[in-house]
């Protein structure tokens, strides 16, 4: 019995070094924070200055404000031997993310507040979303924090964004 643990031992050892025998990946310090993602588009991003994102899960809610950036998409792309380019055109939609510290890989629920220049509420609704684990570097590198994406349509509408 005692050369079986010994075995059992020693072979678990082997096994666990085994991973270090992989060629060596660089990993950035990409961060990768736990939070919500908001896209809103157009007409309706014309008519919103400010966000408010409030999510709840397991009996408590988290507020953020995500600072509102305008949205662009890549229009062309071009790549030679020696580099690659883009060009980026603005689609009239604005983005934004919310921080969440200790977002859970479960459903949540999101309240999503669009406010005008006014101060005056532009939309008030509320979406289940359920996060994922992010991996900014690829699998290889460790699990970022889990996020969500909200989409917001130019008709108000709101959609989780896969």
């Amino acid at each position: 019995m005692t050369g079986r643990l010994t075995m059992l031992s020693a072979l678990s050892v082997m096994l666990l070094a085994l991973p270090g025998c992989a060629p060596e990946r660089d990993c950035t310090l990409i961060g990768a924070p736990a939070g919500v993602s908001l896209t809103i588009a157009p007409p309706l991003a014309a008519r919103v200055s400010e966000a408010e994102l409030t999510a709840c899960w397991g009996g408590s809610c988290t507020t953020a404000r995500p600072l509102l950036s305008p949205a662009d998409r890549v229009t062309t792309q071009t790549c030679d031997a020696d580099s690659c380019g883009a060009t980026l055109t603005r689609t009239g939609g604005k983005r934004g993310f919310g921080d969440v510290a200790g977002l859970p890989k479960a459903p949540v629920k999101v309240r999503v507040k669009l406010k005008g220049a006014d101060g005056g509420t532009v939309l008030d609704r509320t979406l289940t979303v359920t996060p994922r684990g992010s991996f900014p570097n690829g699998p290889d590198c460790g699990e970022g924090g889990p996020q969500a994406a909200i989409t917001v349509s130019g008709d108000g509408g709101l959609s989780a964004a896969t």
